[in-house]
């Protein structure tokens, strides 16, 4: 019982194994399918030819068949009819009622087979060499009893049962019959109409010889085949070669032309297809290599104005801020008119300035001279930094800034410097486009990544503009007056910052429904990010409500929750500071309030 138990884990587990290797080699040979246009072709080209191969060596087969027992009958039949003939002559006169008919059929059975082995006559030798050897049988039917058994010479019972009625009821006939030795006859059968009564003789013809020419033609068929269909597929693969060939040293020499080797060209053989394809591609090479030159020399020119310019600008900017500086400071003794120039003045040399800081900057980040100061930083410190510096620009709208970020630390090592400029020109960029309504930063962290999102719900983003919120200069709508005064490179040089950390800063934004930034960067610097912990896409699409509170002086002082409906914003009247609890309990004071509220229809 034990040995029946162990047979049977032992079979299942190697019929397990042998599916488990059939499905890998399947697999595989699947994945070969598909990335190789050789085996695909030489695959087919063998299935079609085997198919085309099995059809016409069955055709041949029976053709072989049908023409080897056509002649074989034909013999066969005039052998019969000759045999017919002498056993005729030899029971003429034949009665069952005087004669001894086992003997008669005997001796007729002797006489037929003395005169087919002496083949007295031309007609008789010819159809005898034909038919081949045969075993006669005579066979009287009705001895003159009613009930009798049959008299019969030879071996009557290898007679088919059908062709024994057929030559009983005077008709001739034959039929091919396997007898209990497994040895094939054609077996012809007539009627012996000279005696008294029906004689019936039949003539087996043995057909192992056409047996073994059939084997012999299909052994041919079948090698033939094989070997037809192994030469196709050999010269199909080699056909193959030589135009896959040139295509795959093609793709190789694209891939590499594709990393950097610019000087990579197909050589070219002959004056063929294959041969003006090398010399198209390599004429397409060598123009794109060429334009890749000039916009090369084209960007280190830009580059280095760029740099050249911002440099070169520095030290007037320095003199006429000095001069700027005394006028500021003594605006009180000028005229209401040029003190208010003086301070325009101030203003647009903070922002000239600003310029000039975001284009040197972004002339190292092209350079790729810039480097990362990485260490371990909580980045909720960096948030809490970030929302202080752009306090001033939130002070002056009716904006609110509510921070959502977790109770424990989120460390990771990254550069705090580059990353809190990330976030100022984020937030910067939601109080100026987020028409006065609150502004939620989250933070959110997994096993390899921390997120970052700002989200606003003023005027968002058209289609097709998340992809362009990110280039130099760009602004979604040139006309609308702005409130931080930015640079319009803030956000090109944010996801410059984001690239230097290995991580993703992206957009997404709806008309009417606001916008999100996520800045998402991995904890440990040398780990590729996979996902984000935060989505970009929001969940709440109208605006959430804002628990408020109205400073007066020190003390807060709640002024109730604002709700903001999908179709009816909101716009505060009066506004005072305010300050916003995180979920951590942290107090922001990052904005203002609204002390009366009053609600209009969309803007």
């Amino acid at each position: 019982m034990n040995l029946v138990v162990g047979v049977r884990r032992f079979v299942v587990r190697w019929s397990r194994r042998l599916v488990a290797e059939a499905g890998r080699r399947w697999v595989a040979f699947g994945e070969l399918w598909r990335r190789s246009l050789q085996v695909r072709v030489v695959t087919s080209t063998l299935a079609l030819s085997t198919a085309v191969v099995f059809v016409l060596g069955m055709v041949l087969q029976n053709e072989v068949i049908d023409r080897l027992v056509y002649a074989k009958q034909q013999a066969a039949i005039a052998q019969t009819g000759i045999a017919q003939r002498t056993v005729s002559n030899e029971l003429r006169g034949m009665n069952s009622s005087t004669d001894n008919p086992e003997a008669r059929l005997n001796g007729a059975l002797t006489s037929l087979t003395t005169a087919s082995d002496s083949a007295g006559n031309q007609q008789q030798q010819a159809a005898s060499s034909a038919a081949g050897a045969f075993v006669p049988v005579l066979a009287d039917s009705s001895p003159g009893l009613p009930g009798a058994p049959v008299v019969a010479a030879g071996p009557y019972d290898n007679v088919p049962q059908n062709l024994r009625q057929l030559v009983q009821n005077g008709q001739s006939g034959f039929q091919i019959h396997t007898i209990s030795t497994g040895e094939i006859f054609l077996v012809v059968g007539a009627p012996i109409t000279s005696a008294n009564q029906p004689i019936q003789l039949y003539l087996m013809f043995s057909l192992s010889a056409e047996e073994n020419t059939i084997n012999v033609v299909q052994g041919t068929l079948v090698v033939g085949g094989l070997v037809l269909v192994l030469l196709l597929a050999m010269i199909t693969n080699l056909v193959i070669r030589q135009v896959v060939r040139p295509v795959r040293n093609a793709a190789e020499i694209a891939e590499r032309f594709a990393e950097g080797h610019l000087d990579e060209r197909m050589r070219v053989i002959g004056e063929d297809d294959v041969a003006r394809l090398a010399e198209s591609y390599n004429s397409m090479a060598e123009s794109i290599q060429a334009q890749i030159h000039q916009l090369e020399d084209f960007g280190q020119l830009q580059r280095r104005f760029t740099s050249d310019v911002s440099h070169e600008l520095r030290t007037p900017l320095t003199t006429v801020r000095m001069a700027a500086d005394v006028l500021h400071a003594s605006r009180e003794q000028f005229p209401s008119g040029l003190a208010r120039s003086t301070e325009l003045l101030v203003d647009e040399l903070d922002r000239f300035e600003a310029l000039l800081g975001d284009l040197l900057e972004i002339s190292k980040l092209d350079a790729g001279v810039e480097e990362l100061a990485s260490e371990p930083v909580d980045v909720r410190g960096l948030v809490r930094s970030a929302v202080n510096a752009v306090q001033g620009i939130v002070e002056s709208t009716t904006t609110t800034i509510e921070l959502h970020m977790p109770d424990d630390e989120a460390t990771a090592e990254v550069d705090a410097r580059r990353v809190e400029r990330i976030l100022r020109n984020l937030l910067a960029n939601a109080v100026d486009h987020g028409e006065g309504l609150p502004v939620a930063v989250s933070v959110a962290t997994n096993e390899t990544a921390v997120a970052i999102t700002v989200r606003d719900f003023g005027v968002g983003l058209r289609q097709g503009e998340a992809d362009l919120v990110f280039n130099r200069f760009w602004r979604a709508d040139p006309s609308r007056n702005r409130r931080t005064g930015g640079t319009g490179l803030g956000l090109a040089i944010s996801v410059e910052d984001a690239r230097l950390h290995g991580g993703w800063l992206e957009a997404w934004g709806e008309p009417g429904q606001g916008a999100c930034f996520r800045l998402t960067l991995p904890i440990d610097p040398h780990t590729e990010l996979s996902d984000s912990p935060l989505p970009l896409a929001p969940d709440d699409v109208p605006a959430p409500a804002t628990d408020a509170h109205a400073w007066v002086g020190e003390t807060a002082q709640s002024v109730g929750t604002v709700d903001t409906p999908d179709d009816r914003p909101w716009r505060p009247t009066e506004v005072t500071g305010i300050t916003v609890l995180g979920e951590a309990g942290e107090v922001v004071r990052a904005g203002s309030a609204p002390t009366g509220e009053q609600r209009q229809g969309p803007s």
